[in-house]
């Protein structure tokens, strides 16, 4: 009973600080969204351009430095020989994810967040 009512309160704690942690968290979330390692990141005015890779996939998301009303933002990937896998609208805080086979392919991203952007330039080559 006691190890049934321990685990009831650790899951209960751990949604909650899922629940706290909520839009504000943009660095953790953002990890959390691509899958991979972190291989680039660009800052810019208005925002960050992350860039992730796994084995064979690249992928990327561009997050607001300051999470606020919407505002059009907008994260595009493109693997070298294809065609760009693009993310765009009106957002709070993320545009993204994107995610482009990327085995043994170089890419380039951009990021997007109200008129100011970054982007990479081919990288993972």
């Amino acid at each position: 009973m006691r190890r049934a009512l321990l685990h009831c309160l650790v899951v209960l704690i751990a949604a909650g600080a899922t629940v706290l942690a909520g839009p504000g968290a943009s660095g953790a979330e953002a990890a959390s969204v691509c899958s991979g390692r972190p291989q680039k990141t660009v800052s810019f005015a208005t925002g960050e351009l992350r860039v992730y890779k796994d084995r064979a996939y690249a992928c990327a998301v561009t997050v607001a430095k300051k999470p606020g009303p919407r505002r059009a933002m907008s994260v595009s990937l493109q693997p070298r020989g294809g065609n760009p896998v693009v993310d765009s609208g009106d957002y709070t805080e993320r545009a993204g994810p994107v995610t482009v086979h990327a085995l043994n392919r170089c890419v380039r991203a951009t990021g997007v967040v109200s008129g100011r952007k970054g982007s990479t330039g081919w990288i993972l080559c």
